[in-house]
């Protein structure tokens, strides 16, 4: 027996004196590298043959078992180090790899057969060296490489090895031999080697290095790639009415939602306002109900009708064909236990048996849940948690919102812990992150503050992306999917989606209050506000009935001819009637965040339009129902406010 080193005595050196012309190898190892070859070129040419067994798979044809897989993750490791190791980086460098391949291909072709093993068993690794006098044994031996005989130091503290003779070794050579025969433990990939080999000197095309390039960069993804988690075509969502009215990047987000519910069971669509966000959803819908799994929409009531619209029989549903079925309930549904909405009744409705809950407008439930004592309900967020998503069968939740952010990142966590159940637990076995979800959210929320008391010139979006972990990023890759317009014209043809509208710059206006000298000014009410003692609201309500008088005296009492802004905004409609911005399209929305606001402004430009322009006008609000000056039509919704995008009727 004698022992090695390798820093002082090497295995390379003693190999070079043990093998003989017509000696047999005996090699059971993790990887092979030419660059041993290379080393040991002399010795090897004059060998009988060589026996190569991989310890562990590699080159293997079969898929691995999913109980296994994480044991065949490294196998792309084990396939590389043909071409050196990291450790061989300085040989690599040298670039005379082309012609050590070359040799190393043909020698492998005339004197050395490769098997893998194709289990999950371990195999240790040793190399034997049979003479016409002797058995040689060197172990433990991880890999047939530089640094494993000696010639490299490798990252090892150390790399001792030690040589048996005969008649030690004799029982590693019968072990080699034994395993070397049992082919339900081993697999030939001989052939498989020397391509691999082979195309490291070839004149290889430009298109299969690029590949090849991409290829290594995004392996890693490739492996975590799972069929569980693709969405199965087989379902025929590909062929429905839905699938083939979305644009390409439309598209693209829904197989990304699909993938992210299966493996994540959460996905927050956050596209710009006007990407198609609904029929993006409506596919993902589809492809659930194409697999049997009962769907809810939770919207807000203003929102009702344009859902229930896609599900049904209507001359105005664009995806009729579809036959859409899932059930639609409001947000404020979640407090109620009794009573109807729509068809559904509230009592008798099995919350917790929806297979997938499509959240439109997410962001109402940014706020998340509050601990409530035995007495009390609980708020919309905890019965949507609890009864909804915990309860029964397993619920994937998709939320849809432009702005699933206000002001803080809590609001975003508190709307994906509606996917992992409010259990941190559920998502942190499943994110690629070092960081658990909540010190991820902890530390973006640090970050934030910190940037927003630093001075305006660098108070920068840029500035505060630095300063993020990539865990921040990496998690919302997860689970997300936000693209601007800018997103889509980058990356998609425009010549199938058609130019989006230019972005005219925003005109700012500040009309006066009134065009009367005698009525009050803006100023003027906001101090006389700030000195009110009495209610916020209505402090006329807690005046003396002899007092009320001289308050109505004082008051504005200001016309709509004299309403400064009003007249304003009426002369805005009046210039983009005459001279549209956008061809002939003389459309005007005109928002506001009051319904009082919405009700005077809907009677005075009703009026205005109709007289000097025979055009008509509608009102949506959210708290009563709409108004219309077109005779005998519902103005409840917004469905037809773009007929041509929407396929609906004009």
């Amino acid at each position: 027996m004698e022992i090695f080193d390798n820093i002082n005595k090497t295995v390379k050196d003693d190999l070079m004196m043990t093998i003989e012309k017509g000696s047999k190898l005996r090699i059971a190892a993790a990887c092979f590298s030419i660059y041993a070859y290379q080393v040991l070129k002399k010795q090897l040419d004059g060998i009988d043959e060589l026996r190569f067994i991989f310890t562990s798979p590699a080159f293997v044809t079969e898929k691995a078992a999913k109980e296994r897989r994480e044991f065949y993750i490294p196998r792309l490791h084990r396939e590389r180090s043909l071409y050196g190791t990291e450790f061989e980086v300085k040989l690599r460098n040298e670039l005379s790899q082309k012609a050590i391949a070359r040799e190393c291909a043909e020698w492998i072709g005339k004197k050395v057969k490769f098997m893998s093993n194709t289990t999950s068993e371990n195999m240790g690794g040793f190399l034997n060296v049979i003479t016409a006098k002797n058995e040689m044994t060197y172990m433990p031996l991880n890999g047939f490489t530089t640094v494993d005989i000696g010639c490299e130091r490798g990252n090892n503290s150390y790399n001792m090895m030690t040589r048996f003779e005969t008649p030690s070794s004799g029982e590693f050579v019968r072990l080699f031999d034994s395993v070397w025969c049992d082919r339900s433990k081993l697999q030939d990939v001989t052939e498989q080697v020397i391509d691999n080999i082979t195309a490291a000197y070839n004149e290889n095309p430009a298109d299969f290095l690029y590949f090849f390039t991409l290829y290594n960069i995004f392996n890693e993804f490739l492996e975590d790639i799972s069929e569980d988690v693709l969405p199965n075509e087989a379902t025929g969502f590909k062929q429905s009415k839905i699938w083939n009215m979305l644009y390409a990047f439309q598209r693209d987000a829904a197989l990304a939602i699909i993938n992210k519910l299966e493996q994540y069971n959460g996905c927050i669509l956050a596209d710009s306002v006007g990407l198609g966000k609904t029929f993006t959803a409506l596919a993902v819908i589809k492809y659930y109900e194409n697999r049997n799994r009962s769907v809810l929409v939770l919207c807000p009531k203003k929102l009702s009708d344009n859902w229930r619209t896609f599900r049904e029989n209507y001359k105005n549903n664009p995806v009729a064909a579809d036959r859409l079925r899932y059930d639609v309930l409001f947000h404020t549904d979640l407090s109620r236990e009794h009573g109807m909405s729509g068809s559904i009744d509230l009592e008798k409705i099995r919350w917790e048996n929806y297979d997938l809950i499509v959240i439109d407008e997410s962001h109402n439930f940014r706020n998340g849940g509050e601990v409530y004592g035995e007495n009390e309900r609980d708020n919309r967020y905890n019965v949507l948690l609890k009864k909804v998503i915990r309860e029964g069968v397993k619920t994937k939740v998709l939320m849809l919102s432009a702005t699933p952010v206000n002001n803080r990142f809590n609001d975003l966590r508190n709307q994906l812990a509606l996917a992992y159940e409010g259990k941190s637990a559920l998502i942190n076995e499943k994110l690629n992150t070092e960081k658990p979800i909540d010190d991820i959210f902890r530390n973006a929320q640090r970050v934030f503050n910190q940037w927003s008391k630093q001075e305006p010139e660098n108070r920068t979006t840029t500035a505060m992306l630095k300063a993020l972990d990539f865990d921040f990023f990496e998690m919302l890759d997860s689970v997300t999917i936000a693209r601007s317009r800018k997103h889509i014209e980058k990356y998609y043809n425009m010549d199938e989606i058609g130019r989006f509208p230019d972005r005219l710059k925003p005109i700012t206006l500040r009309p006066d209050l009134t065009d009367l000298n005698s009525a009050i000014t803006y100023n003027q009410i906001f101090t006389e506000l700030m000195n009110l003692n009495l209610a916020m609201y209505i402090p006329t309500d807690f005046l003396l009935p002899s007092a009320v008088v001289k308050y109505i005296d004082a008051s504005i009492n200001i016309t709509p001819e004299h309403d400064t802004k009003l007249q304003t905004l009426l002369g805005l409609i009046a210039g983009k009637i005459e001279h549209p911005i956008n061809g002939a399209n003389k459309k005007i929305l005109i928002f506001s965040a009051f319904s009082d606001t919405t009700e005077y402004l809907y009677d005075m430009v009703s009026v205005f339009v109709k007289n000097n322009f025979t055009l008509d006008t509608a009102m949506v609000t959210g708290s009563i129902d709409g108004r219309t000056t077109i005779p005998k039509f519902r103005a409840t919704r917004l469905m037809n406010r773009s007929p041509l995008m929407k396929n609906a009727l004009n």
